[in-house]
């Protein structure tokens, strides 16, 4: 068989639905294979970095490998903003670039520079296919290391000779599961003789509790014990907001209402928490809080972050095995210690609730879609200062209900991860919403969007500002610079891909627009427009709190 024929054979046995990519020559041949393919349906994007970032959320909500393709040198240095996202994310993600022929790739060659070396240090593990002899083995690899936790990205380079080769070697490597590790009881006792102890035990749910059944047994530990619980911001959900003892977010940096609880604590039980989201500096500054580590992987060696139990195994197992072994009896501490954090949080919330004779704000807006869309329903966050609110003002009550992109943070990644999303579940309610800065970073992909007939509500958060670079020089030097932009007229550029789009002028008006959009299952799009002196003042009276 040809080599690209066996290639998309190995890609149909990892379950491979669809490939995101821009096509080029060099990886022509693999387009033709697929085209032959009654399981993978190629997405053309309009950007690779686009193509990028469906693979990214693709693999965060499925928690399988979504896939993306570029060609060599362009191309491939485009894809490489959405192939670091998913690999500090913790997503699964395989790129595929294309290569010129091996023969010229010893000197200068037009396009040709050095892709594998330049994603080894964003990716868990990449090669060059070498031989056609080998495309079984490492398609296969590129999954499995893809997928084993800690999720990330991997990277196939094909040239396009290799593609066009001829090979014996057919059959695809099966897909065997690898089971990790149960938790050691030794470690497992230890924990509980702590929890035991503790006057004001407080856990903080990270990335890794959202995934593999986790977010199922946290709850009933929680239940059990009641147990307080913030979350970070790729956490969120993994404990429903509605629970009485979900804290809901912690990681703005600042002294928010959570950080009273977290101050309070005398022992954290983090839960798959992840460093790169937000250091545990912030959190445990005086380094006097004893720690459960509890993780796919050991804690990292971090000052402020010693264990005193470091419990790695499978988080779903530990956390039922500690649910299901430690004595309520004998535990001492205040089920009620952090309820009046929790009210203030709840009340606070609900404080930015528009009001018809109130300029339009983000924090507001917010509280308009968390009431149109349903517990089920999944936002998507783009970066900018609305990922902060979103993350401190967005309840969410189930895993993967709420997508930020924490760890190598994107601006751009919001309007092609609604498109993986409603390619998933086209039944699903999907909102994405970004700001005047992200949006135009990938706005061309609305075009992907009305091309693939998916339906989902875009919001665009139009202040005419980097608003989160304004937000922070402001708390460092009193001003800002350098952050002022314009904007086209979004709602015209919107129509002209034959959307539906708003522009609303009142409280009433937003409202409307926001449920009928989300309650129509079809592309809209809506602009808010956010004077920025309300933004001036409403992130003001949060930043008096900052570290």
């Amino acid at each position: 068989m040809k080599v690209t024929d066996v290639f998309v054979r190995a890609l149909e046995n990892e379950g491979v639905q669809y490939v995101f990519g821009v096509p080029g020559e060099e990886n022509e041949d693999l387009l033709f294979s697929l085209d032959k393919s009654e399981q993978i349906e190629f997405v053309p994007t309009r950007h690779e970095q686009g193509a990028a970032f469906m693979a990214d959320v693709w693999g965060r909500l499925t928690g399988e490998a979504g896939v993306c393709l570029s060609t060599l040198g362009p191309g491939a240095t485009n894809l490489m903003t959405g192939v670091a996202d998913a690999n500090l994310d913790k997503s699964p993600l395989v790129a595929l670039t294309g290569q010129g022929d091996l023969e010229r790739l010893h000197h200068a060659s037009h396009q040709m520079i050095d892709v594998v070396s330049m994603l080894k240090p964003i990716t868990k593990w990449n090669t060059a296919v070498s031989s056609a002899n080998i495309i079984p083995e490492v398609v296969r690899k590129a999954f499995k290391i893809s997928e084993l936790e800690k999720p990330g990205a991997t990277h196939l380079e094909l040239s396009e000779d290799v593609a066009r080769m001829e090979t014996e070697v057919t059959d695809p490597l099966q897909d065997r599961r690898v089971r990790r590790p149960s938790p050691d009881s030794t470690a497992i006792d230890q924990a509980l003789l702590l929890l035991e102890q503790a006057d004001k035990p407080l856990i903080i749910a990270g990335n890794g509790a959202i995934r593999n059944r986790a977010s199922r047994h946290l709850t009933k530990l929680v239940d059990k014990y009641q147990l307080p619980v913030a979350h970070t911001f790729m956490g969120k959900g993994a404990l429903s907001d509605n629970h009485p003892c979900s804290l809901l977010t912690i990681g703005l940096g600042f002294k928010d209402y959570v950080m009273e609880a977290v101050e309070q604590a005398d022992l954290v039980m983090t839960v798959g928490y992840d460093i790169a989201e937000y250091p545990p500096d912030n959190w445990n500054p005086q380094v006097d809080k004893k720690i459960i580590h509890i993780d796919f992987e050991e804690a990292e060696v971090y000052d402020h972050y010693q264990p005193e139990v470091e419990i790695v195994a499978d988080i779903s197992a530990s956390l039922r095995q500690m649910a299901d072994r430690i004595e309520k009896s004998s535990c001492s501490f205040d089920t009620e210690w952090f309820a009046g954090t929790r009210q203030r949080i709840v009340e606070d919330i609900h404080d930015y609730t528009l009001q018809e004779e109130d300029n339009f704000h983000t924090p507001g807006t917010l509280n308009i879609i968390r009431d149109a869309l349903p517990e089920e329903g999944l936002l998507i966050s783009d970066v900018g200062s609305h990922k902060m609110w979103i993350a401190r003002n967005f309840p969410t009550y189930t895993p993967n209900g709420c997508i930020i992109s924490n760890g190598m943070a994107s601006m751009g990644i919001a309007l092609p991860g609604g498109i993986a999303a409603s390619l998933l579940d086209p039944d699903r309610p999907v909102v994405t919403a970004m700001g005047d800065g992200g949006f135009l970073m990938n706005a061309q992909e609305l075009e992907t969007a009305t091309r693939l007939g998916v339906g989902f509500t875009v919001i665009v958060f139009n202040d005419n500002d980097y608003g989160l670079i304004s937000w922070k020089q402001r708390m460092e030097h009193d001003r800002s610079t350098g952050t002022r932009i314009d904007n086209p007229d979004f709602v015209k550029f919107a129509e002209s891909f034959g959307i539906k789009a708003y522009r609303p002028t009142t409280v009433a008006g937003l409202e409307k627009k926001i449920k009928e959009a989300v309650s129509s299952n079809e592309m809209r799009f809506i602009e808010v427009p956010v004077d920025p002196s309300v933004n001036t003042e409403l992130t003001d009276r949060l930043s008096k709190y900052w570290r």
